[in-house]
């Protein structure tokens, strides 16, 4: 009796059926988000709760919700919503395992299926419903089949995305069809002063604030490193990496992310075709493609995932030991979220990011700034990466012209039609818009080009260049693609360059007519 006293789940306030499960669930000890949002969420308190990635965030909600819905069972008790699908996907599946003794319903809501099935399910009386707020505010507008006038839990997931203004026009759908009496929990890595503000969802005067008191936003057992490069031989770079890791260790599960769905499926590609197993995750899959390459990875059938920022945020993959930043994020802050999917839950881990030399040395300082921690060097043998040069830069063009006869393009633009339709929005004038902004988007990136070069000259990052890590690089390591290029064919014999030239005969090697100075990859029509 004395040592169920003593479990720290039990001392919470959790009842003895629901500490025995986690117990089953090999969970001895409680976070300390845990520790300090749980007996608030059982008092009946609104809750504002934010810590580190990693930190036991879903149990700090999902089991105080768990209790209260054992004392009075009813349908659509509480209702979750979260910005991704993989996120929703995997707040169900802790649910489920949670609260498993009391046979608890929960239904996910978050598109990519036919909407006819969600709604059916919605009929079928789920204790939990999660959800992304478009597609719930679809079924909200569409049909009258359910309700939620036994709700009694609200909980925003990944609160400072989710209240930022992107899904303002669903979350005021979502609210006039909630009841005004509930308890209102809000969930984040970072604590953010428009959450408690929010207009769409008003939170109690008197709800519970707790906040990680932390100097540092990343935990400390993660080994956080960078890698420089040029900007032609990123894909290079990252593959030396990768090989030397995976001959230390062979049977670790490693994220690489990239910034767009374009280059995450190119990349996925290139590394296939370079004997390297992987699945890829991002926006243009469909949504079994998507649960199915999550539960390949999960299940360590395959050891490499390559994904977009929709697998950045909240997924749980214990397994994970190494995270890539192949292009590194646009914020500091989606570099937490990024770094943040190792070294969880007290576990080591590695995350190497990729930085091209002296570009993206001011996005360094920004996320050193951030994180309050300088990056380590990751060491690699720059003569390893000189000899793959050509091999993975021929690679990596038979993926491109591979993809676009896949017609990707055309599938992004029937994705976005799609969608626009399902919104009851005109495909073709969104189409239009589309286009517009897109053209905007191209001159505002030259636009920061430019200032980049500009600040590539100015005196604030000679400040960056002078620090200790960067003072012995040889400039010359850095030097434009045309000249590696040249360099790189220099050094190789009459008959190895013949070889590569039979890698696809749709490539040729040739010294440009006007300057036998250097040398250049043509690619031929396809056709």
């Amino acid at each position: 009796m004395l040592k169920s006293e003593e479990n720290p789940f039990q001392i919470l306030g959790l009842r003895p059926w629901l500490v025995k499960q986690l117990r089953k669930l090999g969970l001895k000890q409680a976070t300390p988000i845990q520790q300090n949002c749980i007996p608030a969420i059982l008092e009946g308190k609104d809750c504002i709760g934010a810590a580190k990635t990693g930190s036991g965030k879903t149990f700090a909600f999902a089991l105080p919700i768990l209790q209260k819905l054992s004392e009075e069972p009813v349908s659509h008790f509480a209702l979750v919503l979260t910005p991704t699908h993989e996120l929703a996907y995997q707040i169900s599946e802790q649910f489920l395992v949670a609260g498993q003794p009391m046979g608890v319903r929960v239904c996910v809501v978050s598109g990519g299926t036919d909407q006819i099935i969600e709604a059916q399910k919605l009929m079928q009386r789920p204790h939990i419903v999660v959800a992304m707020p478009g597609r719930l505010a679809d079924h909200l507008t569409g049909c009258d089949t359910f309700s939620f006038d036994n709700l009694k839990f609200l909980v925003v997931d990944e609160a400072d995305r989710m209240l930022s203004g992107d899904f303002d026009e669903s979350l005021a759908i979502i609210e006039n069809s909630l009841p005004k009496t509930r308890q209102n929990l809000y969930f984040s890595a970072t604590m953010k002063d428009f959450i408690k503000e929010s207009s769409i969802f008003p939170i109690r005067e008197e709800c519970f604030e707790w906040s990680e008191e932390s100097q540092v936003a990343t935990v400390d057992t993660l080994d956080q490193r960078y890698l420089l490069c040029a900007n032609y031989d990123r894909d290079m770079v990252l593959v030396e990496a990768l090989r030397k890791y995976r001959e230390e260790n062979e049977t670790a599960n490693v994220m690489i992310f990239t910034n767009t769905k374009k280059y995450c499926q190119l990349l996925s590609m290139t590394l296939e075709k370079m004997g390297i197993e992987n699945v890829c995750l991002h926006g243009f899959m469909r949504q079994k493609e998507r649960v199915a390459a999550l539960n390949r990875f999960k299940s360590r059938h395959v050891r490499t995932l390559i994904a977009t920022d929709v697998a950045a945020r909240g997924l749980d993959i214990p397994s994970v030991q190494l995270v890539m930043n192949h292009h590194l994020p646009r914020t500091p802050k989606e570099y937490i979220h990024r770094v943040g999917r190792t070294a969880r839950a007290g576990r080591k881990g590695i995350a190497i990011s990729i930085f091209r030399f002296p570009r993206d040395l001011e996005l360094l300082g920004q996320i050193e700034n951030a994180i309050n921690i300088k990056l380590t060097e990751h060491p690699i043998d720059q003569r390893l990466v000189e000899r793959i040069f050509m091999q993975v830069n021929v690679t990596r063009r038979e993926s491109e012209m591979q993809l676009d006869n896949n017609d990707f393009n055309e599938r992004a633009q029937n994705y976005r039609r799609k969608q626009w339709i399902v919104e009851g929005k005109d495909p073709d004038e969104m189409e239009n818009l589309y286009k517009k902004q897109q053209k905007d988007k191209i001159r505002e990136l030259k636009r920061q080009r430019k200032e980049r070069l500009k600040f590539s000259e100015s005196k604030d990052l000679s400040k960056l260049v002078e620090d200790e890590r960067f003072k012995a690089i040889d400039a010359e390591k850095f030097q434009s693609g045309k000249k590696k290029l040249k360099s790189t064919l220099d050094e190789k014999t009459p008959s190895e360059v013949k070889k590569l030239k039979r890698i696809d005969k749709r490539f040729q090697l040739s010294s440009s007519k006007n300057d036998s100075k250097t040398t250049s990859v043509k690619v031929k029509n396809s056709k």
